[in-house]
């Protein structure tokens, strides 16, 4: 029997996480309580123990209930990765049956996991649903033996010209370099051709994450050229968000900000360096990563449907012509207008 419980009024959750060896940032309360704030997505969470017993295995969901894309439970919102943390092999089999009648029962659209590790979900009504590729760097060799395994040209070049070029490094873990930062994300995001996502979801990232969380500039002189915002939790790091001015990619800003991220981490005495997802087809960003020494696997997420909310799984929205034309707007759409589509927008992405 599966048991419900809300996380963030729950005092047995932070302790679980503590001690299971798949808990990451995305399963932390600072995170679910960041989607809360800016979203107004319900977290809660699905396990086999009873209440009042200590939790032993658990899966974490939000709540979407969006006029626009549905009603929907997803593990989780706007996070590279939320594995289901199980307590043995046999738990994923009995999730899996239970989620699906809970998919029936409350007439979700459907229910997302989103695993670092594939799951036997096989199935009409459970299936894959998107796929990326997912970079980890291993921490453990000291600083000399992994600048050595940076390519020569790709890294090691960018790090030296950003030193040549006297980029000026700063950081934080408040909100001082935040507008900077900002102004980095709108000019990239509009690149891309999609909004960013609104301001108020990294100034609650800060508040909830404390010094944990930093927010890392490269200026040439007073301009910023580059951002980047890093989580520390447990014994990794991970990098969530980066921008830059293409302008100024030439002088290596970006590269020295991975840099100083890898030697804030080795100071700290940390083990990974998550690099974060990236779309199976973005072949330059996936190189990228390579060339740092990241180790690469896949990671797919899994759709559970019921049977008449049973849709086309892998969304073809990004193709449409609907998606290019709104991509053409997003990409001549002045900073304080895609700043506030990314506010109307993000809630009902999820």
């Amino acid at each position: 029997m599966l048991h419900r419980l809300e996380p963030l009024k729950d005092a047995r959750w932070d302790r679980f996480l503590e001690s299971h060896p798949r808990a990451s940032l995305f399963h932390s309360s600072p995170w679910l309580d960041s989607l809360r704030r800016t979203y107004g997505y319900g977290c809660q969470a699905f396990s086999t123990s009873a209440p009042g017993e200590p939790l032993r295995s658990a899966v974490v969901f939000c709540r979407v209930d969006s006029w626009l894309t549905g009603k929907r439970l997803v593990s989780l919102p706007f996070s590279d990765h939320c594995a289901p943390l199980l307590h043995g092999a046999g738990d994923m089999d009995f999730f899996l049956a239970a989620l699906g009648e809970e998919a029936k029962k409350a007439d979700w659209r459907y229910i997302e996991l989103r695993p670092v590790d594939s799951v036997r979900c096989r199935g009409p009504h459970c299936q894959p649903s998107a796929r990326y590729a997912f970079h980890e760097l291993d921490l453990r060799p000291d600083l000399k033996a992994l600048y050595s395994n940076f390519h020569k040209n790709s890294i090691q070049r960018k790090i030296q010209r950003a030193e040549r070029e006297r980029l000026i490094y700063e950081e934080s873990s408040g909100t001082s370099l935040l507008d900077a930062f900002y102004r980095l994300m709108v000019l990239t995001r509009r690149r891309h051709k999609v909004p960013p996502q609104p301001k108020i979801w990294f100034r609650n990232l800060c508040d909830r994450f404390g010094s944990s969380l930093k927010i890392r500039i490269a200026r040439q002189e007073k301009r910023p050229v580059a951002a980047m915002l890093t989580i520390r939790h447990k014994n990794t790091m991970v990098y969530k968000y980066g921008a830059a001015d293409a302008a100024y990619n030439n002088l290596g800003g970006m590269h020295l900000l991975y840099w100083k991220t890898i030697q804030d981490a080795k100071q700290l005495g940390l083990e990974t360096l998550d690099f974060g997802r990236a779309d199976a087809d973005q072949e330059g960003l996936i190189t990228f990563k390579q060339r740092w020494g990241a180790a690469e696997s896949n990671l797919t997420y899994y759709r559970l449907t019921a049977s008449h909310n049973a849709t086309h799984l892998f969304d073809p929205a990004g193709t449409s012509w609907k998606m290019r034309i709104a991509k053409q707007a997003f990409a001549h759409s002045p900073a304080p207008v895609l700043s506030l589509l990314g506010r109307v927008l993000y809630r009902h992405i999820g």
